[in-house]
C-alpha cells in the first residue's frame, strides 16, 4: 500500500513536471510565432503609410493655402486708370478710379464695362458724376487693328440712350481708349455689325471716331474755315472734388502760331458755362514765341504768372493746365516753362522746376 502511494505521487509529479514544460514550449511558440512577426510588421508599415500620407496632405493643404493667398493678394491689387464720364454741369471729364488690375489686353474692355450705368463704377463714383454708356450695356468686343483703329462691338442695349448723349457717349468713349498709345481712333459696331452713323441721332461716324473731333466743344463765332480746333484743360471743383476739364475750341491760327494761339486763348479763361477755374493772374502774358526742340515745348511768361515772387514760386495748378493743354498737341512731349528775370522756379512745395515736365506726369501713357 505504501508502494503504491508512492507510486501515485511520483506520477502526480510527473504529470505536473511535464505540464509546466508544454506550457512553457507554449508560451515561446506564442512568442516567437512568424503569424505574430508579420501582423506586427504589417501593422507598423501601416503606421508608417498613414503618417507620410498625413504628411503629405498637410503639405498639399499648405500649398494651396499659399496659392490661395496669393490669389486673394493678386484680385486685391489695384491700378489707376482715367474713365471719361459726365459731370454735374453735363460735361465729359475723366476721373482716376482705382480698378482691380487684370492683364494687359483685358485693360480696355475693363474701363469701358466701367462706363456703363447701373455697372461696376456705381459704388465709386465722385461726387456729380455719373456714367455715360446705357445701362445692361455689354462690351462683347474689343478688336485693335494695325492703323491704330479700335473697333468696339457693344450689345443692342447701347442703342438705349436720350439724343442729347450721343456725341458725349462718342467722346467719352474715344478719349477713354486714345488714353492708350496704341488707339488713335474707334469705330463701332453693334451686335457684330459695323456702324457708320449712330443709331439715335445719326452722327456720322462711318471713318472712326477721335480726339480730333473734340470734346466739350464750344459754339464759336469764329470762321471754322480759318480756325483751328484745340483742346484746352481747366481746372474745375464740384463739393472738394477737383478735376480737369477738357474743353475744344476753335481759334484763328496765323501761319506757324499754333502754340502762340493756343496759349494766348488758355489764358483768356475758360467758357463761362463750364463753371471752370482760371489759374492764370490777371496781366500775364507771353514773352516771346514758344520753340519746339526735339518733343519739348520751350515757353517763357512774364512775372504776372507767379504766385509768389519772393519764393519763385508758381501755383502747381498752373503747371498742371499748360502741360495737359499743351502736350495734347501730337509733337509735344512736355513743357519746359520760364519766366523772365527768374533763374529758377520752384513748385507750392517747394521743388526746382529745372527740368521740363512731361505728358506722363499727368497722362496715361499704357500701351495695350
Amino acid at each position: 500500500m505504501k508502494r503504491l502511494s508512492l507510486m501515485m505521487i511520483s506520477f502526480v509529479g510527473l504529470l505536473l513536471i511535464l505540464t509546466g514544460c508544454f506550457e512553457g514550449e507554449q508560451s515561446i511558440q506564442e512568442i516567437d510565432s512568424p503569424k505574430d512577426d508579420i501582423e506586427e510588421k504589417a501593422a507598423k508599415a501601416k503606421d508608417t503609410i498613414k503618417e507620410d500620407q498625413k504628411k503629405e496632405t498637410e503639405k498639399k493643404d499648405d500649398k494651396a493655402k499659399k496659392t490661395n493667398s496669393k490669389k486673394d493678394e493678386a484680385s486685391d491689387e489695384k491700378t489707376a486708370r482715367e474713365i471719361y464720364l459726365i459731370d454735374a454741369n453735363g460735361l465729359i471729364a475723366s476721373q482716376t478710379l482705382e480698378l482691380p488690375k487684370v492683364e494687359s489686353k483685358e485693360v480696355a474692355t475693363q474701363a469701358l464695362e466701367h462706363m456703363v450705368k447701373g455697372g461696376p463704377v456705381t459704388e465709386m463714383l465722385p461726387n456729380g458724376f455719373q456714367a455715360v454708356l446705357p445701362e445692361d450695356t455689354e462690351i462683347l468686343g474689343l478688336n485693335l487693328k494695325e492703323d491704330g483703329t479700335m473697333i468696339v462691338d457693344v450689345s443692342k442695349e447701347f442703342k438705349n440712350y436720350p439724343k442729347k448723349d450721343e456725341v458725349k457717349i462718342l467722346e467719352a468713349m474715344t478719349h477713354t481708349l486714345t488714353q492708350f498709345e496704341d488707339v488713335k481712333k474707334i469705330q463701332l459696331w453693334i451686335n457684330g455689325h459695323p456702324q457708320d452713323k449712330m443709331p439715335v441721332d445719326g452722327t456720322p461716324i462711318n471713318e472712326g471716331y477721335s480726339k480730333a473731333n473734340g470734346i466739350n466743344v464750344m459754339n464759336s463765332t469764329t470762321d471754322l474755315f480759318e480756325a483751328e480746333a484745340v483742346t484746352m484743360f481747366y481746372p474745375k471743383e464740384y463739393h472738394k472734388n477737383r478735376y480737369y476739364v477738357p474743353v475744344t475750341k476753335h481759334v484763328n491760327v496765323d501761319q506757324n502760331q499754333t502754340y502762340t494761339a493756343l496759349i494766348e486763348s488758355l489764358l483768356d479763361g475758360p467758357a463761362l458755362d463750364t463753371n471752370a477755374l482760371n489759374v492764370f493772374n490777371e496781366g500775364t502774358t507771353l514773352k516771346g514765341k514758344p520753340e519746339l526742340k526735339d518733343g519739348i515745348l520751350q515757353v517763357e511768361f512774364s512775372k504776372e504768372i507767379m504766385k509768389d515772387n519772393d519764393k519763385n514760386q508758381i501755383a502747381d495748378e498752373v503747371i498742371e493746365t499748360l502741360v495737359r493743354t499743351l502736350t495734347e498737341l501730337e509733337d509735344v512731349e512736355a513743357v519746359d516753362i520760364s519766366v523772365e528775370d527768374v533763374k529758377s522756379l520752384v513748385n507750392e512745395q517747394g521743388e526746382s522746376y529745372d527740368e521740363p515736365v512731361s505728358k506722363h506726369k499727368y497722362k496715361s501713357h499704357e500701351k495695350l
